[in-house]
């Protein structure tokens, strides 16, 4: 790799798989340690003043995008005034711009899969937060790659997946959606996707753009939930075995969460070669890493 690599969010689930799959081909990345507060316009302009990396990885906020259960409108607002200020720092200085964006820019309202082309209309904060970004980005820095994700899993204890888990482990109903899709992604095979990328822009191919990457085969919440459940309680006890579907207009995220999240990866693999990973062969390691640090 003959690009100088910056990484922000390296402490994170995404940040975290993204370095260990870059170790195994001696791909290093410069991954600063935020602020106390987390990063800032005031920060970010030091750290991009001082570095000059050759591209970046923004997944400082992958938490709060990816993850967390919910987010307040002040944070997302200082978090997009960051992105903003951090495409014109790439801009400014030639630095090409990673940013990771969602399924959540879409509002669910056609059943057959989301294109790049597709006109993005976000439900919810998260979703609109997200849709500013992209803009922004897009508008300030013309050397992007815009990555849209599906259903991120990753190995968190607070994350989508550890909270899930850790409901299980009391006798209880556990509600999930059987009229919801998507396309569910472990974290490994989304670094893997931002790791490729990475490869293909080090070889100087000007592909900017937006993209989108799911995991290979559209599900429910209430199957992807059953598969989860099948695979984990031969790592630990459980005390669900199986959820209890629920209608997605009677989730108490209906109002924010796309009913329709299926993306079409078309594009990725015609630009970059990349084929969606199924996406149930990623559970076991993810599950094995939940239960060993958890």
């Amino acid at each position: 790799m003959r690009m100088r690599l910056m990484l922000l969010g390296g402490g994170n689930a995404l940040g975290q798989a993204l370095i260990r799959l870059g170790a195994e081909e001696d791909i290093g990345f410069l991954a600063p340690r935020p602020p106390e507060h987390g990063w800032d316009p005031a920060s970010l302009t030091q750290l991009l003043d001082d570095t000059r990396p050759d591209a970046l990885v923004n997944l400082a906020y992958y938490f709060d995008w990816f993850q967390a259960e919910s987010v307040s409108e002040k944070r997302l607002a200082q978090q997009e005034r960051s992105v903003e200020r951090l495409a014109e720092l790439c801009q400014h200085h030639n630095i090409i711009l990673v940013q990771p964006s969602s399924y959540r820019v879409f509002d669910g309202s056609r059943a057959t899969a989301y294109s790049e082309k597709d006109e993005p209309v976000p439900l919810g904060l998260r979703g609109q937060a997200l849709w500013r970004i992209e803009q922004s980005v897009r508008a300030t820095c013309p050397q992007h790659v815009l990555l849209r994700f599906g259903w991120l899993l990753d190995e968190s204890i607070d994350g989508v997946l550890g909270r899930f888990l850790t409901r299980a482990e009391q006798p209880q109903e556990l509600l999930l959606a059987d009229d919801r899709r998507g396309n569910p992604t472990p974290v490994d095979d989304a670094a893997r996707v931002i790791l490729s990328v990475l490869k293909q822009l080090d070889c100087a191919a000007p592909l900017w753009g937006t993209y989108h990457y799911a995991g290979n085969e559209a599900t429910t919440p209430l199957a992807l939930g059953q598969a989860i459940l099948t695979e984990a309680a031969q790592l630990h006890p459980l005390a669900v075995t199986a959820p209890t579907a629920q209608a997605h207009a009677a989730r108490p995220d209906a109002s924010e969460e796309p009913q329709h999240a299926v993306l079409a990866c078309k594009k990725i693999l015609h630009t970059f070669g990349i084929k969606p990973r199924a996406w149930r062969s990623g559970l076991p390691p993810l599950l094995d890493r939940f239960y060993r640090h958890g």
